[in-house]
């Protein structure tokens, strides 16, 4: 029976069809769900805060064309959820170009949670963030050998605090190289 492989090219289709029907669901005028703090942790790659829009972080990360690792490695995710925001999508595009061009180099990809909710959810929900992240790099040509998943959930947070800008800073899957 040749169930197997139909499956598989559903699901592929399936994916395919999800990334690049994503579309907004709301938000600020920035582009930012969660009150215009979607670009402030993102200060290891010298973009502040203020350019959360889709060409802000795209515009250094989509010009690394010289064979280096992309400046921006981090992107962020809306409360409870895994699905990848359009403004981080030149992000990722950026860093698949780079791991194609280098089949030797090797990527983790850290999913992170804010604080809410349990310890098992939020490794669960780090764990299918860094998922979605690798079925984009996948989509996009990346050899699934040159990229690993882990989910530190709460257990590693970029900012400390009990408030949205925090939990935002957190919501995150970083590019580890």
């Amino acid at each position: 029976m040749q169930f197997k492989p139909y499956a598989r090219s559903l699901a592929i289709a399936f994916s395919l069809a999800l990334v690049a029907g994503c579309s907004s669901t709301g938000g600020t005028q920035d582009g930012s769900m969660d009150g215009g703090v979607a670009g402030s942790g993102a200060s290891s790659s010298g973009v502040s805060g203020g350019q959360a829009s889709g060409s802000g972080y795209g515009g250094t990360a989509g010009q690394q064309a010289d064979g280096r690792i992309p400046q921006q490695r981090t992107i962020y995710f809306a409360f409870d959820s895994d699905v990848i925001r359009p403004e981080f999508e030149s992000v990722l595009a950026a860093n698949a170009r780079y791991l194609r061009e280098n089949g030797n180099a090797r990527v983790v990809l850290q999913g992170h949670t804010d604080e809410r909710g349990t310890r098992e959810y939020n490794l669960a929900l780090g764990e299918r963030r860094a998922n979605a992240v690798e079925q984009f790099l996948s989509v996009q040509g990346v050899s699934p050998s040159q990229v690993e998943v882990v989910s530190y959930g709460e257990e590693r947070p970029a900012a400390r605090g009990q408030n949205e800008e925090a939990y935002a800073q957190n919501r995150r899957v970083v590019f580890a190289y």
